[in-house]
């Protein structure tokens, strides 16, 4: 054999070999497909305290009764004292961080759409659709769907368990992929968020699903026990929450 005919054989038996994909059983991909990220909202409750902690260090209580958003991010929030009853406005930019409580009518829509998708039963936990807790936004800059200038927004942190690394964002705007429903009954299939906003490092991108392989170097690519374990190739989107979950304790043990 030639030499040159000779390394394109061993060049084609490598690619071969790193594009081999890694099989699951059906139990390791039940696990994949459960959704760990909390549920996104939109609406904050206004009759329950929300707390605002400016950048100046000074903390403001009260009832949140006007938000102000740019392709759902939020970028002005006015808040009336829950003592003096006078109202204050903020931008985003004077913002770090704000903790409030959803909406009841949210919850309830969230609970309907839940109880519509027979797939949220076996990959969604209905409690992240009804918990009480206060919902966490944090001040980021970015370029909404990578498309705009970079500006400052509070953003909701969707895995406060597991942001250390990868912090992941809710989309308000994020679409949903397709399901079918059969005279009425509950949709079968679809549901999966197409997409978040998610910061690594002192980056933070609109993450799309069409995206995603583009990107899995990026987010995943410096640990190799995690990238031989999940190879791109042999993951989906619908893993996402997981993945990000996995990757997270395995950089952490």
């Amino acid at each position: 054999m030639r030499p040159k005919t000779l390394l394109l054989a061993l060049c084609v038996a490598g690619t071969s070999t790193f594009a081999q994909k890694v099989k699951y059983s059906k139990e390791d991909i039940k696990k994949m497909e459960t959704y760990l990220f909390n549920e996104g909202f939109n609406t904050p409750s206004p009759k329950k305290t929300s707390t605002i902690i400016l950048k100046d260090g000074n903390t403001y209580k009260g009832f949140c009764n006007k938000i102000e958003t740019k392709k759902g991010q939020v970028y002005e929030v006015a808040i009336k004292d829950s003592v003096t009853k006078k109202s204050s406005t903020f931008n985003a930019d004077q913002i770090s961080e704000m903790y409030v409580y959803p909406s009841n009518a949210e919850k309830v829509a969230k609970v309907a759409k839940y109880m519509g998708n027979i797939r949220n039963f076996g990959t969604k936990k209905l409690t992240k659709n009804t918990n009480n807790d206060r919902i966490y936004f944090v001040n980021q800059t970015v370029s909404l769907k990578n498309k705009k200038d970079d500006k400052e927004f509070l953003m909701q942190v969707i895995n406060p368990g597991f942001d250390d690394i990868i912090a992941v964002y809710h989309d308000p705007r994020a679409k949903e992929t397709g399901g079918f429903s059969v005279m009425g009954s509950p949709q079968l299939g679809g549901g999966v968020i197409k997409s978040y906003y998610v910061k690594k490092g002192d980056k933070v991108m609109w993450l799309h699903k069409d995206d995603f392989e583009d990107n899995y170097d990026f987010l995943f690519g410096d640990n190799q026990e995690f990238m031989k374990k999940y190879p791109k190739n042999s993951v989906e989107w619908d893993y996402f929450s997981f993945l990000v979950s996995e990757y997270t304790a395995m950089n952490n043990r």
